[in-house]
């Protein structure tokens, strides 16, 4: 351990969001869905159960022909307006509509984030950490963002894929240890999400949840041990914490299937990050006794003000409110970007610390704890302190 990495403050700055342009209705979703044929019964239950208690209203998608405004499309691949069919692509060609449309949102996130910086330049940036699980290329987005923002010719690059929804905080995480080995370092972190490539119709219980959730976005910022500029606003990156739940592996995961990535994502999640977030959070706290002791007693929501809980669902975000005995307004950002952009995987952590962040009633040393679950069944965490 460098002694001097201790007394560095490491902060996330330029914090920047990016959706694409097609906006999907819950309700008018919830009626393609309900209407395809060869749905059981049963099926078409759990689709207006899904889709009516999600806690979305609306999500975004990079799929023009998803929409129900304007001219159908000439030639879908994914919905035929006209018949009101979902159609069933094979993965390449979604994996192609995911390379041509994840390079604009990494470049368009990328480059908000770097310009969002007052004193940042695009040269300025030494590495780049990019996130993903919902498609895959090479050269990929870590070389498309450093081309296309013209970042300097040995800009260090590395792609954290197919990790699964918590996959931006170990990003985080690994910037800020590079910002510790090298307090020159500026490291330009984005995921990009188009899980909306990834839909199917299906009476599949997992899949079906699934469609409910799901939508596309991306989310970027600048990891860096630079002083804030005066009036700029960001987070000191204080701690992190790593678990995985005892028998939660095959709660949840992701599989490359020959009609798109398949989901596995079981009901007992919700439950099962319920029962295990305190463990997961307390080595969070370890180097803070208070939190810990505050966390023990039941106190951690009045110890730590904010909460950037990753809304993997509402049951989730029920159950870790009740859990850690959280108010309601502490849950009101991971709801309000659960019901206005649905679950965009990695990228939808940020988009909540995002809107803590732009909140009046964020103040300059205010606490905040981040998380976020994926497969295995992971908890990933990190406390935060607001800057500015």
């Amino acid at each position: 351990m460098h002694h001097y990495a201790r007394d560095m403050t490491v902060s996330l700055r330029g914090l920047s969001t990016a959706v694409p342009a097609t906006q999907l209705v819950q309700t008018d979703v919830q009626e393609v869905f309900g209407s395809q044929p060869g749905l059981s019964r049963l099926a078409q239950r759990i689709v207006s159960t899904s889709f009516g208690l999600s806690g979305i209203e609306r999500r975004y998608t990079v799929l023009e022909e998803l929409t129900l405004e304007g001219p159908p499309a000439e030639d879908p691949s994914f919905y035929d307006r006209a018949s009101g069919l979902l159609l069933d692509p094979g993965t390449r060609l979604r994996n192609d509509v995911y390379a041509e449309h994840a390079s604009r949102l990494y470049v368009e996130a990328g480059g908000a984030a770097i310009a969002a910086v007052p004193g940042i330049e695009a040269a300025d940036v030494t590495h780049v950490i990019t996130v993903s699980c919902t498609g895959f290329y090479a050269p990929g987005p870590d070389f498309v963002i450093a081309r296309d923002l013209g970042l300097r010719a040995g800009v260090q690059r590395y792609h954290l894929g197919f990790m699964g929804c918590y996959a931006s905080m170990p990003a985080l995480r690994l910037a800020t240890q590079l910002c510790q080995a090298d307090p020159q370092a500026v490291v330009l972190v984005v995921s990009v999400e188009l899980c909306t490539l990834h839909l199917r119709t299906s009476n599949d219980p997992d899949t079906i949840v699934a469609t409910s959730l799901f939508g596309d976005g991306a989310g970027a910022g600048i990891v860096t041990a630079r002083e804030l500029e005066p009036g700029e606003r960001g987070f000191a990156l204080d701690a992190f914490a790593t678990r995985t739940t005892p028998q939660g592996e095959g709660a949840m995961a992701w599989r490359i299937g020959d009609h798109g990535f398949e989901m596995v994502l079981s009901n007992a999640v919700p439950s099962l990050i319920g029962e295990h977030v305190t463990g997961a959070i307390e080595p969070l706290l370890e180097s803070e006794p208070p939190l810990v002791d505050a966390l023990r007693d039941g106190a951690v929501g009045g110890a730590i003000d904010h909460w950037a809980i990753h809304p993997g669902g509402r049951s989730i975000l029920d159950h870790v409110e009740s859990t850690l005995a959280l108010s309601e307004s502490q849950l009101v950002p991971a709801r309000e970007t659960l019901r206005d952009f649905g679950n965009m995987s990695s990228a939808t952590v940020l988009f909540v610390l995002d809107r803590i962040l732009r909140d009046p009633g964020a103040a300059d040393g205010d606490r905040v704890a981040a998380m976020a679950f994926g497969p295995g069944l992971t908890v990933e965490s990190a406390l935060l302190t607001v800057r500015g």
